[in-house]
């Protein structure tokens, strides 16, 4: 079967190729992809080429497919998996396969399977390690952000305090404790939102901040202060630009008693001051945003982590579980998020898309694989729809439900926008 795939040769050299996959083996999946959302560890990959990690050394020679946040449908299943999966079962993958401990995953080391890609094989080491994951929502994109989703569940997972005197790791956010989330209405920024309210442990007090007053007031709209206190958490939406005093601002919602976790959602050397000096005791400081400087440094004061018990985590993505628990808070619409979606477009954007990811504004770039369109943002909807009756259609799909991406526009773009 053929493919057209976006491939990597090396830094910065995308291309989007048609080519022939080989037959499937008895422990190998056919698939078709339907959807894959843009991340910025593709365009670090794409950046970084041979010298990433989970890149292969060869790449020149042997190009891998590009793209990780996918969803699509099963076509066909080797007699090593028949009994567990079957032709038109939709899926969605955890790319972190930690198979016999290698860092290869889909999207960064494999030549035949990647989110970029009108139809896949799926190797035998994604079912092995349980990473084929079933999906049985309407809404394809809805699979596809079940990976970044799983990133911030898993990063919440991670969070720990330690009960004085004792050995303990008690993992997770301090329930009823104190939020803070710093940078906080990016794309990953809104899902850590949208979890904060609707998990089933929560925070007593989360304030989000940014310095970006738009990308606030969008925030407010779409995880409201009135949803939130619904579900027992009480948000402050904070313009940290607008204060004399970031620090004492922060520490005043509190009533200065300071914050059990922060969340940090951007590689900012003074955010992650900011949240070192925002902690109280036994707090812990999340580095969520992974940076491309191998030398990235930010002080942090060591008295308070002898004294005061202060300490950090890190994560890089999600494991099965988090996935998991992605797909059924998804499917049981606990979780929405739709929000992180800013872009849509299709396959023939990618390569643009993923080399200039940085300087592109906004959300996750949606990418519809069998589709050529153009990289379009959703804001730009209704100006498009003035001339373009296909544009002007989604604008009415997506104003029904408050500017966000949904099944009913996911539909009429797969029905009605030209195939590749």
């Amino acid at each position: 079967m053929k493919t057209k795939a976006v491939r990597l040769y090396g830094k910065n050299d995308l291309r989007l190729e048609e080519f022939e996959l080989p037959a499937i083996k008895d422990d190998e999946i056919l698939a078709t992809v339907i959807s894959d959302s843009i991340c910025m560890s593709s365009y670090k990959a794409s950046s970084q080429g041979p010298d990433h990690k989970r890149v292969p050394d060869d790449v020149a020679e042997n190009p891998i497919i590009i793209g990780h946040e996918f969803c699509g449908e099963i076509l066909e299943v080797g007699s090593k998996w028949a009994g567990q999966f079957k032709a038109g079962q939709k899926f969605s993958i955890q790319p972190a396969l930690n198979y016999k401990g290698s860092l290869d995953a889909p999207g960064y080391s494999f030549q035949y399977i990647g989110g970029d890609a009108t139809n896949i094989v799926i190797p035998n080491e994604v079912m092995e390690m349980g990473c084929l994951l079933p999906y049985e929502g309407d809404a394809y994109f809805m699979g596809s952000l079940s990976e970044p989703v799983s990133c911030i569940v898993g990063t919440y997972h991670a969070m720990y305090h330690i009960p004085q005197g004792t050995y303990i790791h008690d993992m997770g956010i301090r329930e009823g404790g104190n939020l803070a989330i710093l940078a906080g209405v990016g794309p990953m920024g809104l899902g850590a939102i949208d979890y904060a309210i609707h998990a089933p442990v929560k925070p007593g007090l989360l304030v989000v901040t940014d310095i970006d007053d738009a990308r606030l007031k969008r925030a407010a709209t779409i995880y409201t202060v009135e949803e939130a206190a619904n579900n027992g958490v009480k948000l402050v939406y904070l313009n940290t630009k607008d204060t004399a005093d970031p620090i004492e601002a922060l520490m005043a919602e509190t009533g200065g008693d300071g914050y059990d976790d922060v969340l940090v959602m951007a590689p900012v050397r003074p955010l992650i001051e900011q949240g070192d000096k925002i902690l109280t005791k036994d707090g812990c400081l999340n580095f969520f945003a992974g940076p491309s400087d191998t030398e990235f440094k930010a002080e942090m004061n060591f008295y308070n982590v002898h004294y005061a018990f202060h300490h950090i985590v890190g994560t890089s993505g999600g494991n099965t579980d988090d996935m998991k628990e992605s797909l059924e808070m998804m499917g049981d619409g606990r979780l929405n998020p739709s929000a992180m979606i800013t872009h849509v477009g299709g396959l023939d954007a990618v390569v643009e898309t993923t080399l200039n990811l940085p300087k592109i504004p906004g959300g996750k770039k949606l990418i519809y694989n069998h589709k050529k369109m153009d990289l379009t943002a959703i804001a730009d909807f209704e100006e498009l729809g003035k001339s373009n009756p296909f544009f002007a259609e989604l604008d009415k799909l997506v104003k029904k439900h408050n500017g966000l991406w949904n099944v009913e526009a996911e539909k009429y773009l797969l029905e009605n926008a030209p195939a590749i």
